[in-house]
């Protein structure tokens, strides 16, 4: 299963087990975020595609780190 999020004005593809470097958060390290703009749901045989968002679906996510761009 897949989903399609939406922060910091870009879209990513993400899956359990992905790990992802995105803008600011505001949550400290170790924190957990919840990302409510999921675009598009995908699994074995459906998908959801939202208009814009999909209806009540959510990606739970654990910040691991804190960092700066170059």
């Amino acid at each position: 299963m897949f989903a399609v999020i939406e922060t910091g004005g870009k879209q990513y593809r993400v899956e359990v087990g992905d790990r992802l470097r995105v803008e600011r958060l505001g949550v400290e390290a170790s924190g957990r975020v919840t990302f409510d703009r999921v675009l598009l749901t995908a699994g074995d045989r459906t998908v959801a595609v939202g208009t814009p968002y999909v209806a009540g679906a959510a990606v739970e996510a654990k910040v691991v780190g804190l960092g700066r761009g170059e």
